[in-house]
This record gives structure tokens, sequence and C-alpha cells, in this order.
């Protein structure tokens, strides 16, 4: 790995989980060329109605380990 991808990787893994995620969202973004994005839109509009179900606690949710456990049990 060169200097510069491990300065980034570094500047990444110290960022909050929500933008980790965004990042590699437009990472992920950034290898497709497809003009197919409804699906891309209707995953967004999805993603956005649970958090803003969750913020309205109309959602619970399980902390992560939780829910890696319980699949690792399965």
């Amino acid at each position: 790995m060169t200097a510069i991808i491990e300065r980034v990787l570094n500047d990444a893994l110290a960022l909050p989980p929500i933008e980790r995620a965004e990042l590699i969202r437009r990472l992920f973004q950034s290898f497709d060329v497809s003009e197919d994005n409804h699906i891309d839109t209707a995953w967004t509009e999805e993603v956005e109605s649970r958090i803003e179900a969750y913020e309205k606690g109309l959602l619970t949710a399980s902390p992560a380990e939780e829910v890696l456990a319980r699949i690792n049990r399965r």
C-alpha cells in the first residue's frame, strides 16, 4: 500500500461511523457507471425513512455486537 493510501485509510478510519459509511457509498458509486440509479434512489429513501422513524422513537435498534452474535448463533 502506498503512503498516500495508508494516510487516506488512517484518516477515514478516524471518521465517525456515519461519515465512514458515506465515504464507502461514494467510493462504490465511483465504480458504478450505469445509468440505472433508481435502485440507489429507492435505498436512499428507505434508509432515510428508517432513520427518521428511529429518531421519532417508532423503531428500536440493537447494538451491532448483539445482532452479529444472533447471526453467528444460527
